[in-house]
């Protein structure tokens, strides 16, 4: 095993999917809070979601399991969770300040 995999065994693992709107979100204060994780994605069809029905026990995202080993799934469970585990660094407003701009200039790029 190389230092990548031990890094990465250590890492908390999120089941999303582009596509959602919670997903995003939790991706977002995930990156607020300089959190380093693995992106697992996570079929459209809930009837080809076995990996995440397996790990997690559900079959919603967005999940996350975490480093120490507990199932989160849904946003305000995982948002508990990173609330109780982790300071809000310096950067994090400037991260939603991004964010906010980002999807601004999305919004206004698809009403042209």
């Amino acid at each position: 095993m190389n230092t990548d995999d031990l890094d990465r065994a250590q890492l908390p693992e999120l089941f999303q999917t582009e596509w959602c709107p919670a997903s995003r979100r939790v991706r977002q204060r995930l990156t607020e809070l300089d959190v380093s994780y693995v992106c697992r994605q996570v079929p459209v069809d809930r009837d080809d979601r076995g990996l995440l029905v397996q790990v997690t026990g559900d079959d919603s995202v967005p999940a996350l399991v975490s480093a120490d080993g507990f199932v989160l799934v849904g946003e305000d469970e995982i948002y508990g969770y990173l609330d109780e585990r982790y300071e809000e660094p310096a950067g994090a407003e400037a991260h939603r300040l991004k964010a906010r701009k980002a999807r601004q200039r999305e919004l206004e790029e698809a009403t042209r």
